[in-house]
């Protein structure tokens, strides 16, 4: 097998695993965890809030070790993190080690996103480096969808929600396995070691890209949280279980989300500025309908559709614009950038619970629609630059 494919396909199953079932798969089986744990609405916010923590935390630990050995250990290790904490999940007996699995398996996320960069830059010529990059990012749309699938699927045939995430746990573990084995060319590479000071990235140029990456972290992370639970107190969509039916929301979620491969020529087509200004509508929109209409068919379609939509295109014309915000270390821009998404995401869903714990569910999510639309409508031509350079 060729480094391309090798590398292609060993990013897609890490990217399937760390960013479906283990970021996702708290509030895909919220309501499940709710009813077996007796959770409270705040104490879930509390939970995922802990997971994205475990998020920040990776993100900061893979950028050391893939400074110090290369992207092989930190893809390794996230995998491994993920397969202990589905599998901790799948068998926990008490809240306390369901949010010890919880924490683990989210944190995978933030090791395995970054290092790919490094690996496919080291392994791929460059003219195939742009769709290497693009097909491990559409591991993440179709693990959200296959876990959504699975969950639905599994509910419908009487299977426990514990076997489910054992399934995820084997699919994680022969993930770990390819990945441990097609790395092994990317060992021992590692990145530069001369000295660079975080605080050269906050320029003023840099200054909207942080920004609206803590309003995204906050918005998304709400959503991904609570959605399946807002359906399912509501009495869920007809013809669907009412405890799985918000594996609806992330069926569409990450199909929608599979249109962020077009997100380069939709920035080409409407610029950098409309572009941003579109998606944090339409994750105002999204939130709003799950507010307003969680038992219709069209509108939880419609709003995981544009969530997905939102989450996977912000997603990739970040990386676009810190790229060009940072030409002189595109990596540890990156990673600034996603940590600053990664703080929106530890905030979001404790405060959101605490919200919705004290006036409700609507409440709470009107209240997410507002934040992204105050920043939609904060997002100013003039403000936005993509060069770290006037003019």
């Amino acid at each position: 097998m060729t480094p391309f494919w090798k590398l292609s396909a060993a990013g897609f199953a890490a990217t399937a695993i760390t960013y479906g079932p283990a970021r996702m798969g708290f509030g895909l089986f919220l309501p499940e965890f709710r009813s077996v744990f007796s959770i409270s609405i705040q104490e879930a916010g509390m939970i995922s809030s802990l997971g994205f923590f475990g998020f920040f935390a990776g993100l900061l630990v893979s950028q050391a070790m893939t400074a110090a050995s290369g992207p092989r250990l930190p893809i390794v290790f996230g995998l491994a993190a993920a397969t202990a904490g589905i599998g901790l999940v799948a068998s926990a007996p008490s809240l306390p080690m369901l949010s010890l699995g919880i924490l683990l398996a989210m944190s995978s996320a933030g090791f395995s996103w970054t290092p790919f960069s490094d690996a496919i830059n080291h392994g791929v010529e460059e003219r195939l480096r742009p769709t290497a990059l693009s097909l491990v990012s559409t591991g993440t749309g179709l693990g959200i969808t296959a876990a959504g699938t699975a969950a639905l699927l599994m509910s419908i045939g009487g299977v426990s929600w514990r076997l489910c995430w054992a399934i995820f746990a084997i699919g994680s573990a022969l993930s770990l396995l390819g990945n441990w084995m097609a790395l092994r060319g990317a060992a021992g590479r590692p990145g530069p070691r001369r000295a660079l000071r975080w605080r050269v990235l906050f320029h003023r140029a840099a200054i909207p890209l942080f920004g609206i990456g803590f309003c995204f972290g906050i918005t998304s992370t709400v959503y991904i949280s609570f959605a399946a639970d807002r359906i399912a107190q509501a009495g869920g969509v007809p013809g669907i279980p009412v405890n799985v039916s918000g594996s609806l929301v992330f069926i569409c979620y990450g199909a929608f989300g599979l249109l962020g491969l077009v997100t380069g020529s939709a920035k080409v087509a409407l610029g950098l500025p409309l572009l941003l200004r579109l998606l944090m509508l339409a994750s105002a929109l999204s939130s709003a309908l799950i507010a307003l209409v969680p038992t219709s068919w069209t509108g939880v379609v419609v709003s995981a559709g544009l969530q997905g939509i939102n989450v996977m295109m912000m997603s990739a014309a970040m990386a676009f614009w810190s790229d060009r915000l940072f030409p002189d270390f595109p990596s540890r821009g990156f990673t600034a950038v996603l940590l600053a998404v990664a703080t929106g995401s530890v905030l979001g869903p404790v405060a959101a619970g605490s919200v919705a714990d004290a006036f409700g569910a609507v409440a709470m999510f009107l209240g997410t629609a507002t934040l992204a639309a105050v920043a939609a409508l904060a997002i100013r031509s003039g403000y936005i630059r993509e060069s770290p350079h006037p003019g």
